[in-house]
C-alpha cells in the first residue's frame, strides 16, 4: 500500500522548511530509517528517515522548494501490504474486523466518505526533544472513532524532559490508536491513525465562498480608511517561515514581538520591515492620543519568553544535578608554558583545513591517561548509593555552546586513540555540534566533562556535573603572567586556571587534589605524558 509520510513538527515554531537535498529518487527501495531527505530550518540540518521499509514512489517537491509541516514529503510503497478493494490496506481492514472502536470509528467517517474521497495516513511521533526516542503515553485526549479538528490535542506524552502534547494535523477521525495509556512510544514511529478527507472532496466547495468573502472584504477596505489591524503578539512563539525568522536575526528583532498579519498571526517580511521602522499598533497609537494620567510613561515593556528546547532540558539537568549530587569545588593553576610551545610546533605540521590541532586534544588525552591511575574518577553511582560502577571506555566530554543552546557530546574510548585521532574527532563533532546534527548516542556515556569557559574570557568557575558523571572540570583563559623560576628569576609563563567540581558521594578532596596533580603534571611537563603512552 502506498502511503503518504507527512513531514511531522521538526521544531518549536517552524511551519516550513526548505528542502535542501534528496537521498533517493523515485522507484528507489529503501529500509527502516534510511535517510531520506535533508531540510533546514532556522535552527538546523534536519534528516527525514523512512518509517518503513518499502519503494518511494512520489516526491513531493524538488530540491530548494518549500516543504510545509504536515503535508506529504513523499510517498513509500510499504512492503507486506496490499490494497483491497476500499483503498485500505489488508491489514488495516483485519484490525476493523477485530476491533469493535474501530468498527465504530469507520461508521463515524462513513458520512465524510459519501460526501468525498478520504484517506487514512499514520501519524509518526516527531522528534520531541534533543536526544528523546521514545516517551509514555500518558493520556488520549481523542478516542478512536473521534471527530478532531487541526492543531487539538491528541495525545499526552511523557519524555524524561517534559509532558508533551501532540496535536492532530488536520481536521478529520482519529481511527486507530498505536499506543495503549502507559506504554512506552518511540520516536519516528505511528502513534495514531486518521481519516483525512482528500483535497479534491474539502477545498472544491469552498472555494466560492472565500471568493466572495475576499471580494467583499475588498469592497469593504476600499470603503474604509487603509488601517493595519495587527493580529495579538504570540507570547514567545511565532508563525514564521526560515526566511523571515532569518531576516528577523539580521535586523535583530524578537520575532516573537513581530504583530504578524497573516492567517494566525503569521509573520511575513513586511511585518518584520514595519516592525523595524517603528510603525505602531492602533491600539497603541491610540492609546498615545489619549491625555496622559501621570507624568511618568515608560517606554518599554517586559518581556516574556517561555524556556523551551534544549534550554529547557539543560535546566531540569542542572537542577536534577544540583538537587542530587554534594558538589565540591578544588582549583589549582597550571603553568602550560611548555604545552603552549609544542602545540604550535605540532600545529605547523600537522594541522590541516579539515584538522584543527587546538590545545584540547592534548588536554583530553592527558585527562585519559589520568583515569588509568585513578579509575574511581570515570565511576558511576546509583540513585540510592549502594552501588558504585567503573566504566572501562574513557568518554571525555566537551561543552559546546551551539546555536540552538549548551551541548556536551564526547569523543569514545579516548584510551584506545592518538592526540591526532582526538583531534579530528573533536573537529568533526564540534562541526556536528554546530550544524545541529549530533547523535544521541554521541551525548550518552560521557566519563569526564570539560568545560573551555577561557575561550569566551573567563578564569575561575563552579561548573555543576553532568550526571550521571562524578567530575567536571572547567578551563580557565592562558594568561602571560610574570613568576619565578627555581632562580628567583621572573620569567613570563603561560597560565591557566582549572577549576574542579567533584560528587562528593563518589570521591573526596585527597582524591580529587592527587589526581588533579598527575594530569597537571602530564601538562607541565610534555614528555611525561609521551613516555606513558601506550
Amino acid at each position: 500500500m502506498a502511503k503518504d509520510f507527512i513531514l511531522p513538527d521538526i521544531g518549536e515554531g517552524i511551519v516550513e522548511c526548505e528542502l535542501m537535498e534528496w537521498m533517493v529518487a523515485e522507484g528507489d527501495r529503501v529500509e527502516e530509517d534510511q535517510a531520506i531527505a535533508d531540510v533546514m530550518t532556522d535552527k538546523a540540518l534536519v534528516s527525514i528517515p523512512s518509517p518503513h521499509a518499502g519503494v518511494i514512489t512520489k516526491l513531493y517537491y524538488d530540491k530548494g522548494d518549500i516543504a510545509a509541516v504536515h503535508k506529504p514529503l513523499f510517498q513509500i510503497e510499504v512492503d507486506g501490504e496490499q490494497t483491497g478493494d476500499d483503498g485500505h490496506s489488508v491489514a488495516e481492514s483485519s484490525d476493523k474486523s477485530s476491533d469493535k472502536s474501530s468498527d465504530q470509528a469507520a461508521s463515524v467517517t462513513a458520512p465524510s466518505a459519501a460526501s468525498g474521497a478520504t484517506q487514512i495516513h499514520d501519524f509518526l511521533l516527531p522528534d520531541i526533544g534533543e536526544g528523546i526516542v521514545e516517551c509514555e503515553l500518558m493520556e488520549w485526549l481523542a478516542e478512536e472513532g473521534e471527530a478532531v479538528k487541526e492543531d487539538q490535542p491528541v495525545a499526552e506524552v511523557m519524555t524524561d524532559k517534559a509532558l508533551v502534547q501532540i496535536p492532530a494535523i488536520a481536521d478529520g477521525v482519529i481511527v486507530k490508536h498505536y499506543c495503549a495509556k502507559g506504554q512506552v512510544a518511540q520516536v519516528h514511529k505511528p502513534l495514531f491513525a486518521i481519516e483525512i478527507a482528500t483535497e479534491a472532496s474539502t477545498e472544491q466547495a469552498p472555494v466560492s465562498e472565500s471568493a466572495s468573502a475576499v471580494t467583499s472584504g475588498d469592497q469593504a477596505q476600499a470603503e474604509a480608511p487603509k488601517t493595519v489591524q495587527p493580529k495579538t503578539v504570540r507570547p514567545g512563539k511565532a508563525l514564521a517561515s526560515p526566511a523571515v525568522r532569518r531576516l528577523a536575526r539580521i535586523k535583530g528583532v524578537d520575532i516573537a514581538q513581530v504583530p504578524g498579519s497573516g492567517d494566525k498571526g503569521r509573520v511575513y517580511k513586511q511585518d518584520i520591515e514595519a516592525f523595524v521602522k517603528g510603525d505602531q499598533p492602533v491600539q497603541a497609537t491610540a492609546q498615545a492620543a489619549e491625555p496622559l494620567a501621570s507624568t511618568t510613561v515608560s517606554s518599554q515593556q517586559d518581556k516574556v519568553e517561555p524556556i523551551r528546547g534544549v534550554k529547557a532540558a539543560m535546566a531540569k539537568a542542572m537542577t536534577q544535578s544540583v538537587s542530587t549530587i554534594p558538589h565540591f569545588t578544588y582549583c589549582e593553576e597550571f603553568d602550560i608554558t611548555e604545552l603552549v610551545a609544542l602545540r604550535n610546533d605540532m600545529k605547523a605540521r600537522y594541522q590541516t583545513d579539515t584538522l584543527k590541532l587546538s590545545m584540547m586534544p592534548f588536554f583530553i588525552k592527558a585527562l585519559s591517561e589520568s583515569i588509568k591511575q585513578f579509575p574511581v574518577m570515570n565511576a558511576r553511582v546509583n540513585d540510592d548509593c549502594t552501588e558504585l560502577t567503573y566504566v572501562a571506555d574513557h568518554n571525555i566530554g566537551l561543552a559546546v555552546d551551539s546555536p540552538i543552546g549548551l551541548l556536551v557530546p564526547n569523543i569514545k574510548q579516548c584510551q584506545n586513540k592518538s592526540i591526532l585521532e582526538i583531534a579530528q574527532e573533536l573537529t568533526d563533532i564540534i562541526n556536528q555540534a554546530r550544524a545541529g546534527r549530533l547523535a544521541p548516542t554521541q551525548m550518552s556515556g560521557g566519563s569526564i566533562s570539560i568545560s573551555n569557559i577561557g575561550a569566551i574570557g573567563g578564569t575561575v568557575a563552579t561548573p555543576i556535573i553532568n550526571k550521571p558523571e562524578v567530575a567536571i572540570v572547567a578551563l580557565g583563559r592562558t594568561q602571560t603572567l610574570p613568576r619565578f623560576d627555581d632562580a628567583g628569576q621572573v620569567q613570563a609563563r603561560q597560565i591557566m586556571q582549572v577549576s574542579w567540581s567533584g560528587d562528593h558521594r563518589v570521591i573526596d578532596g585527597g582524591t580529587i587534589a592527587r589526581f588533579n596533580n598527575l594530569w597537571k603534571s602530564f601538562l607541565e611537563k610534555p614528555q611525561t605524558l609521551l613516555v606513558n603512552l601506550r
